[in-house]
């Protein structure tokens, strides 16, 4: 006889027949003890979905048939998360054949690993430190769990931090001096973590303490900074640290501290919602057969995630052996995302939202060739979005040729506030495009690898990711042609990017940056626009530092703070439209920074000012009334060391200042076939730089930007 659940299943899933068929189903209402088949009226007993997505991936093994798809479909509802989910080799679809998750249509699956905390009550007396604006506000509940983020139905709660303070002095990597009376050795000290953003304005780290001596205002931290906790290098009066999880910072609604000692958290509610503590920081894991230290790894081939909800998962925490990429903006081969290929090949991350989560969205690391990540949408995560992480420098080569495609990314760094949008590092041959990121605390896009003075280095950042048995003896003072053959970030095209509101909070950062790659990478078609605010040192688009050999084309910026454009080296900057840099505190239109520029082109670009606040082209002065290097010891960068010419410089409120800035070039040799005149845009006042038919840049060879191509697609244009 069947059991009331079976006939009201049989009902639910014969109204979806029509709509989909699958090898295998999935329902918060089934069970691992059916069959996974749909139940019908001459079926037995036992069919019915599954209840979990590990007995489904089992179930999948003893059917797979060679050459042919199988399908999974997963019926909507909350799916709660105990353990990582981990797809090995022998998950793998058979020959050409894809096996696919997939949401069934129309609905919407959601994997959590929230656990509800329950027993909340008003504390029986006031506790220890609590203020008195939280005072009969705060609720208490009985918890085991150490966890380090709780959610409720808005989203991530912020734990109880303190007002922002600049160390006193100096310090070290695991000591910081603070303001007296900032941070106080607690009872729960071990519960208590430092936020700081440590010399550099780049990076932002979460540290455990481990010992507080009040009277030498002195604090130390059990994991090291990625540099010393001194002020800010260059914002020496903005606070750059805060200590979290302490009760007595307990003062707005929807505050919360944990009390490990106790065995107790708090809580000032902002709503009447469930409160969750994750379980997991990692969901699903894609685990191929991988030879860290050999040549040759084995990937999971031919798996495929489709339309899957993913939140309410755990932050990261910093280790000692962590292994650090450039500026420690990432880890290393770390669990530091929802899910995680690791060890792939034709595999796909398709229409999936992932939410409301401590750490990162998606990450390919290792060997990881030829996957889709597409049109996800990636928001309010602590850490970055969306992860190419191959192998540290060195011989192996084995992250290429994946597709990032059609993403929207935005709130991204929420806790880790240096993480980007889209991180590439150690990846080549990839194409990162039709993506659409904006409001994060930093950078947009990073395009990295490693520089290379830290090839002679050994420390967390970079120097732990080396694989130094393959790369052998190097010179003392290694240059870029030695360390080339181990930069794998190379020929990667980054088009058709949407960028807007990017570095709201951090400085020193882009839109779009690039620095310790490869050659071959290419930067083009991306629309950058809005990056308001009022930070120092940010640009749309940089080549760093010791960057080489990449091509900046037809991308058009509008309205960005501070600069538009940095050029180094021998890159080449090519037919870009540049228009209304915000002026504070730079406003350059296009920086020259470092030489040699041989090779380098600045051509066909328009350099467009509707202000008289504006410098089209900054370059550094000679020192000592010569040409020289700079302090770090670089060779200076003049515009009329590169190939420049057929640029347009035209500003609107006075076109004495594009002409003036012609003939300046002119008296540099350069510049010879540019113009000051108006290149005729179609109503530049609204953000509209279509060229008008009689524009002389199109009698220029300046190829016209088409936005209708840039930025999210739908789905019938894909």
């Amino acid at each position: 006889m069947k059991t009331l659940v079976m006939l009201l299943l049989e009902v639910v899933f014969s109204a979806g027949l029509c709509r989909a068929s699958a090898d295998f189903y999935l329902s918060p209402e089934g069970s691992d003890d059916w069959t996974g088949a749909l139940p019908s009226p001459n079926s037995s007993g036992t069919d019915g979905p599954f209840a979990t997505l590990e007995r489904a991936r089992d179930a999948v093994r003893e059917l797979k048939r060679r050459d042919s798809d199988v399908l999974v479909l997963i019926r909507g509802g909350d799916y709660e998360l105990k353990k990582t989910v981990v797809f090995d080799r022998s998950d793998s679809g058979e020959g050409e054949a894809m096996i696919t998750y997939a949401a069934f249509p129309g609905e919407t699956p959601i994997f959590s690993s929230g656990k509800e905390i329950s027993g909340w009550k008003k504390p029986s007396d006031r506790p220890i430190g609590l203020s008195d604006s939280a005072q009969g506000k705060v609720q208490v509940a009985d918890v085991s769990d150490h966890f380090f983020t709780l959610y409720d139905a808005e989203g991530l709660l912020p734990r109880a931090r303190s007002a922002g303070f600049i160390p006193v002095k100096d310090g070290k990597r695991d000591t910081l001096f603070f303001p007296k009376g900032q941070i106080k050795n607690w009872a729960n000290l071990s519960d208590v973590e430092v936020l700081v953003r440590p010399h550099h304005a780049w990076i932002l780290n979460v540290l455990p303490l481990s010992s507080v001596d009040e009277g030498q205002q002195m604090a130390q931290t059990s994991i090291d900074a990625t540099y010393a906790m001194n002020p800010l290098h260059f914002l020496k009066t903005t606070p750059s640290c805060w200590v979290e999880n302490v009760l007595e910072e307990l003062d707005e609604p929807g505050e919360w501290a944990l009390n490990t000692k106790e065995g107790k958290v708090y809580l000032w509610p902002r709503n009447d919602s469930a409160v969750k503590a994750p379980q997991l920081t990692e969901f699903i894991r894609l685990e191929g057969e991988i030879d860290q230290k050999g040549p040759k790894d084995l990937p999971v081939r031919n798996l495929r995630f489709r339309g899957l909800t993913f939140m309410h998962g755990e932050r990261y925490q910093l280790a000692t052996d962590d292994a650090g990429l450039q500026h420690d903006w990432e880890m290393f081969d770390k669990a530091s995302a929802l899910v995680r290929f690791r060890g792939t090949e034709n595999c796909a991350i398709e229409q999936c939202h992932f939410a409301h989560s401590g750490s990162g969205a998606i990450r390919l690391d290792l060997y990881a060739q030829k996957n889709r990540i597409s049109g996800n949408h990636i928001k309010q995560l602590g850490g970055a979005g969306i992860l190419l992480c191959g192998y540290g420098p060195g011989t192996k080569d084995v992250n290429r040729e994946n597709l990032v495609y059609n993403n929207h990314i935005h709130h991204t760094g929420r806790i880790y506030s240096h993480s980007p949008g889209i991180m590439v590092w150690q990846s080549g041959e990839n194409r990162i495009a039709n993506n659409l990121i904006h409001h994060t605390p930093y950078t947009g896009i990073i395009i990295s690898g490693c520089m290379t003075d830290f090839f002679t280095k050994r420390g967390r950042e970079l120097g732990r990711t080396l694989r130094r048995h393959e790369i052998g003896d190097l010179p003392k003072k290694p240059q870029r042609k030695d360390i080339l053959p181990y930069l794998h970030t190379h020929d990667n095209v980054i088009e058709l990017n949407e960028i807007h509101h990017v570095m709201e909070m951090m400085a020193d950062g882009n839109a779009i940056y690039i620095r310790g790659a490869g050659g071959g990478n290419v930067i083009r078609r991306n629309y950058i626009h809005d990056l308001v605010a009022p930070t120092k040192m940010q640009c749309a688009i940089r080549t760093d530092g010791g960057q080489e050999d990449t091509l900046i084309s037809e991308n058009l910026i509008y309205r960005c703070m501070s600069q538009g454009i940095i050029l180094k080296l021998n890159n080449r900057c090519e037919n870009n439209i540049v228009a209304d840099i915000i002026a504070p505190p730079r406003g350059y239109y296009l920086a020259v920074r470092e030489g040699p520029m041989m090779g380098a082109t600045i051509q066909r670009n328009v350099f467009y000012s509707s202000s008289k606040d504006c410098t089209f082209i900054d370059e550094l002065p000679p020192k000592n009334g010569r040409v020289t290097e700079d302090r770090r010891g670089r060779e200076i960068a003049f515009s009329k060391d590169a190939e420049t010419d057929s640029n347009i410089y035209f500003c609107a409120a006075d076109p004495s200042l594009g002409k003036a800035m012609l003939a300046k070039q002119h008296e540099g040799g350069v510049d010879q076939k540019s113009s000051a005149g108006d290149p005729l845009f179609m109503d530049p006042a609204k953000g509209d730089f279509r060229f008008r038919p009689e524009s002389p840049a199109l009698k220029m060879g300046i190829i016209p930007i088409d936005l209708s191509k840039v930025g999210l697609r739908r789905a019938k244009e894909e």
